[in-house]
């Protein structure tokens, strides 16, 4: 499964090893009567932050539902459970998911150069960001699909939890039968962090140059983090 994966990531923008992009989402509430602080977001809103991460096809391949609008991506990723298949090494090495600038910069989660340099740097940041924005277009996907996830869900934050998954659940077997979202005048993809690369143009990027920068950004991270040198013969 992870080999299909990467081949159809791969056939985006020829970025290897990517096995699920990763990114989170704000479903709007209405203020709960407990802990009504925590779940205004920094758009200022009351929300549930959802985790999701999808495969090429914009299928869920995994969602976290539970935090509170005012938790950091960073914080819910930390204490996941698809850190720990990662950092258990229940996913074969050389596998990646792709996540915006707000994450850390993992060897299982690859992020922006956050100032690249001109060639394999900015082509890296280029192939990022058009294989990332599958995730921008599986949360606008979902949220067409099931319009609840758009407006106020006037529920308990648990309950909003369990419609959310519910969603996630239904979504997956629509792709799997092949049904389409309807689409309206004024949908559009959920997008909702700044570009990370100053708005350049999609590219499909050699692989020799990308493979470049991908082994500078991960060589980075490990000299900085202390760890063992990885190995990039099968990139």
């Amino acid at each position: 499964m992870p080999a299909a994966h990467k081949r159809a990531f791969m056939d985006i923008a020829g970025f290897p090893g990517v096995v699920g992009v990763i990114d989170g989402t704000h479903v709007r509430i209405i203020a709960p009567s407990e802990d009504e602080a925590v779940f205004v977001n920094r758009k200022n809103f009351h929300s549930i932050n959802v985790q999701i991460v999808f495969n090429a096809a914009c299928k869920i391949l995994d969602i976290v539902a539970k935090w509170p609008g005012s938790t950091h991506d960073a914080r819910m990723l930390s204490e996941s459970g698809i850190r720990q298949l990662f950092e258990r090494r229940y996913v074969p090495a050389n596998c990646h998911l792709l996540g915006e600038s707000g994450y850390p910069c993992k060897p299982w989660l690859l992020t922006p150069y956050l100032q690249p340099r001109q060639g394999p740097q900015r082509n890296y940041n280029r192939a990022h960001k058009t294989t990332r924005a599958v995730v921008e277009r599986g949360i606008g996907q979902l949220k067409r699909r099931f319009h609840v996830l758009h407006g106020e869900v006037r529920l308990r934050p648990e309950k909003v939890s369990k419609v959310i998954i519910a969603c996630a659940i239904l979504h997956n077997i629509c792709k799997v039968r092949q049904i389409a979202e309807t689409l309206e005048d004024g949908d559009e993809d959920e997008d909702e962090d700044n570009d990370e690369d100053g708005g350049e143009e999609d590219i499909h990027i050699p692989q020799g140059n990308l493979v470049t920068a991908l082994q500078g950004k991960l060589h980075k991270f490990t000299f900085q983090a202390s760890c063992s040198p990885m190995s990039f013969e099968n990139l």
